[in-house]
């Protein structure tokens, strides 16, 4: 399933400065990053809930919010990009 996760951190303090790069470290490890706090991750069920298990973990809930849009797909029938594209084309190869 196709996911977009977003989220807004409160950077007021080092501690909040520390869970945001915490929270993208974490969106790393699952997605592709396409804006600076916007993340597209193609995920099975195992993976969605390993996610919103760690993003929480990690979060403030009082101060921080994280939100996670289920969609159908990625494809560029069903996207608009204005101006640079950073995304990366899921479906095609990869090269690490």
């Amino acid at each position: 399933m196709y996911y977009i996760v977003t989220y807004d951190v409160a950077t007021d303090t080092r501690e909040g400065q520390r869970r945001l790069r915490r929270v993208a470290q974490a969106c790393e490890g699952y997605g592709q990053r396409v804006q600076k706090s916007v993340f597209e991750c193609v995920l099975d069920e195992l993976r969605y809930v390993e996610l919103v298990h760690r993003l929480g973990a990690i979060i403030r809930r009082d101060e921080d919010s994280v939100r996670i849009y289920r969609t159908q797909d990625f494809t560029k029938s069903s996207l608009l990009v204005l101006g640079r594209n950073l995304g990366l084309d899921l479906n095609g190869p990869w090269t690490v």
